[in-house]
């Protein structure tokens, strides 16, 4: 504690340069960001299929892929440089306290007496502001969803789910940030120096809750979810869950198509329950064991204890972040410079401080990529030992066309933004060789009826 003192008094100088400090981070970052996006762009101007993919992609399939990743890098390179205007106008030209001065005056004009304060205003000016972000983003959302994804085939979703989902959203964010926001800054207030400890704690409840509550409660309120029906794929998944002692409680079937022609699986769920979710589209062009194959790299990550690990390290990361902000929330210098000179809001301290810190994003990023890219290898081993070596190479290559994937990466960019390691990379340690396109292959029957006819 004595040093968290000593550190956060070194920090709080009069007329240091945050906002400058801030505004340099900023368009650092944007430059980094610009230029891995750059690198990976000549990638994508590549006309010619990756020698490893020669025998399983088409030359029409590849050429889609590098137009469809052009198109997408565009769209980053506008939706960037729109966002970092805007980040640098509201930095420079005070909006925070303009916006934190608005909202006060909203909170003490409709809020009833007992409810006034610090925490009420301060969620009145956090869901302001998401709601004019929400607002501000519409076009670019429009763009993406109606203008590029539509073009590709992916977009399946109308106007009126689209609009439906953002109100959802905004009403899921109010009824669960408005308890969470109160907690989090009474916490704060009550009990002093040593508050990051107790964040932390309340923080980690709120994750183990959130696991709980997400596929019960906020998933339906999107998609829909049935039981996957009896069959033999049913059948094969429940097997492997129980030879591998997975406990697992529900395999359901989601509803992807109804927004996107995206392919997915997942697992969640606490430890000791769990289900197991597909969607649509993956059953509808893949074939049993392509789906079995799937399912077992990501029960993979739940026998090698992926999940647990990564819970671990945010849980770290998170009670370091806390135990840092210690260091800024009465950070006079801070305040003043941008232009909270008679008042300093915790919640407005905490986003100054996320400010601050932006530039070690990149950095946690990529060690938590070369941390995710190696399990993610793990997982395809632990499938590959299971018997599933041709059926996880297949189903790989089948998602990658059927995503339109990016079928090559430059190694830089791949590092800052590839969770998981590209396709060649990943069939070359499955060992996978081909003697056939399977893109062009169809989802095998299982003697009786198609997973598709199943559902």
């Amino acid at each position: 504690m004595d040093f968290l003192r000593r550190l956060a008094g070194f920090l709080d100088r009069p007329g240091f340069p945050w906002k400058s400090l801030i505004i340099t981070f900023s368009i650092g970052e944007y430059f980094l960001e610009n230029y891995l996006a750059y690198r990976q762009y000549r990638v994508l101007q590549g006309k010619k299929v990756p020698k490893q993919l020669e025998n399983e992609v088409d030359q029409k399939t590849f050429d889609k892929s590098q137009d469809y990743g052009r198109a997408k890098a565009k769209y980053g390179f506008v939706s960037g440089l729109i966002n970092q205007i805007k980040s640098i106008a509201i930095i420079n030209y005070n909006v925070y306290p303009k916006f934190w001065a608005l909202t006060g005056i909203l909170a003490t004009r409709f809020l009833p007496e007992r409810l006034q304060g610090e925490i009420a205003h301060s969620l009145v000016f956090v869901f302001a502001s998401s709601f004019l972000e929400t607002i501000i983003g519409l076009p670019l959302s429009y763009y993406y969803h109606f203008v590029l994804e539509e073009k590709y085939g992916f977009n399946k979703q109308t106007i009126q789910l689209w609009v439906t989902d953002m109100l959802k959203g905004q009403a899921l964010a109010i009824g669960f940030g408005t308890p969470l926001g109160y907690g989090f800054l009474k916490i704060i207030q009550k009990t002093g120096d040593n508050f990051f400890f107790y964040l932390w704690v309340f923080t980690l409840a709120v994750q183990l809750f959130a696991i709980t509550i997400y596929p019960i409660v906020i998933v339906p309120l999107f998609n829909k979810l049935e039981p996957l029906k009896p069959g033999s794929l049913k059948e094969a998944v429940e097997a492997l869950a129980a030879r591998l002692e997975f406990p697992l409680s529900e395999l359901q079937v989601i509803d992807g198509s109804k927004r996107s022609a995206h392919s997915n699986a997942y697992f969640t769920g606490l430890p000791w329950k769990k289900k197991i979710v597909i969607y649509d589209t993956l059953l509808e062009k893949s074939s049993e064991k392509e789906v079995e194959a799937i399912l077992a790299h990501e029960l993979g990550h739940w026998k090698r204890g992926h999940t647990t690990r990564l819970l671990g390290i945010s849980q770290f990361h998170l009670f370091f972040m806390f135990t840092l902000f210690s260091v800024f929330i009465r950070n006079k210098s801070m305040y003043d410079a941008f232009g909270f000179t008679k008042e300093q809001p915790i919640m407005i301290g905490f986003l100054l401080f996320n400010e601050i810190l932006s530039p070690t994003d990149a950095l946690v990023k990529l060690g938590m990529n070369i941390m995710t890219r190696s399990m993610e290898f793990e997982a395809d081993e632990f499938s590959l030992k299971l018997g599933y070596a041709n059926e996880l190479a297949s189903s790989l290559i089948k998602l990658q066309i059927q995503n339109l994937s990016s079928m090559d990466a430059d190694w830089m960019y791949s590092s800052f933004h590839y969770s998981h390691p590209i396709l060649t990379e990943r069939l070359k340690a499955i060992g996978w060789i081909s003697k056939e396109k399977v893109s062009d292959k169809k989802p095998a029957s299982n003697g009786k009826t198609t997973e598709k006819s199943e559902l």
